[in-house]
C-alpha cells in the first residue's frame, strides 16, 4: 500500500482513536481515512465447522473528513450474538449514534451472529469513547 502523507496531528489522533478502542491494527488510507479493526473473541461454526475467520468475528472503526472543528464522520460497525443486539442498540442510542444497520451475513452459523453498523458526526475521541462505552458489555 502506498504511503498516504497526512499531518503529524491526524497521525496522533488515529492513535489516540484506536487506543481507546482497543484496535488490534490501524491504518491510515487514503482520504485521509483513520481505519482500526480488532477481533472479537467468541466460539463459533458456520456448517457445522469451527470459525475464528477475522471475516466473522470483526469489530470496524474509522473517522474522515475531519473539518476545523474537529469533527468527522465517524463510523463502527461490530459482530455480536443475537441476543446482545437489543442491548447494543440502546447503548448506541443512549450515546446518540445513530444506527443504520442490523443484520446478519452468514448462514448455519451457531450461535446466531448479527452485525451492527452505525455513525455519528462528532469528535473522533469523543465517539470513540461512546463507543467504547457501548459495546463494553460484549468483551
Amino acid at each position: 500500500m502506498a504511503t498516504v502523507k497526512v499531518s503529524q496531528q491526524f497521525k496522533r489522533l488515529c492513535d489516540q482513536f484506536s487506543t481507546i478502542l482497543g484496535g488490534t491494527e490501524h491504518e491510515i488510507t487514503k482520504g485521509p481515512v483513520c481505519f482500526v479493526s480488532r477481533n472479537r473473541r467468541f466460539n463459533a461454526t458456520i456448517l457445522g465447522r469451527r470459525t475464528t475467520s477475522p471475516l466473522v468475528r470483526y469489530q470496524l472503526f474509522s473517522f474522515e473528513s475531519l473539518n476545523s472543528s474537529g469533527r468527522a464522520l465517524c463510523l463502527g460497525e461490530t459482530a455480536l450474538f443475537q441476543n446482545q443486539v437489543n442491548r447494543l442498540l440502546s447503548n448506541l442510542r443512549k450515546n446518540g449514534i445513530q444506527v443504520t444497520a442490523v443484520h446478519n451475513h452468514w448462514l448455519f452459523e451457531n450461535p446466531r451472529l448479527m452485525y451492527i453498523h452505525w455513525q455519528s458526526v462528532d469528535n473522533p475521541i469523543a465517539f470513540a469513547r461512546k463507543v467504547k462505552r457501548s459495546i463494553a458489555f460484549l468483551g
